[in-house]
């Protein structure tokens, strides 16, 4: 068993794809017409044929209370793998992304938070 595909819910779905390429360097995978929204999946430029990231429109009734409680309590909806968190950290803030958490070590992790402009906190994390 693997996973094939996950999600987070954002605001506007062609806000997101702009942040999730052009900014944390992911590539559209799916981009399929489904009514007012979009099938809109994104990868890793490493791993194209992997898992699949679902940039998920927010309109059901449940997501709103949902991300609110997570950002309030500063929980990540999603986390992500780099080589290196403080290299990135600095790629990213200059680029103008806001991080809720700086690098952080815990032990053999350093991890950071990012705002991904859509209604959710990331995580990204690298381990020792």
């Amino acid at each position: 068993m693997r996973i094939h595909l996950t999600s987070v819910f954002v605001d506007d779905q062609e806000k997101a794809l702009r942040f999730y390429t052009g900014v944390l360097g992911f590539v559209k995978k799916n981009d399929i017409p489904m009514g007012a929204d979009r099938w809109l999946t994104v990868v890793s430029p490493e791993d194209p044929d992997g898992t699949e990231l679902l940039l998920e429109p927010s309109g059901h009734p449940a997501v709103q209370p949902y991300r609110t409680a997570l950002v309030q309590d500063g929980i990540p909806a999603a986390s992500f793998a780099v080589d290196d968190v403080r290299a990135e950290f600095e790629r990213l803030r200059g680029l103008g992304v806001r991080f809720t958490q700086e690098p952080l070590e815990m032990g053999p992790v350093t991890t950071a938070v990012l705002d991904d402009t859509c209604g959710n906190l990331i995580q990204i994390a690298h381990s020792k």
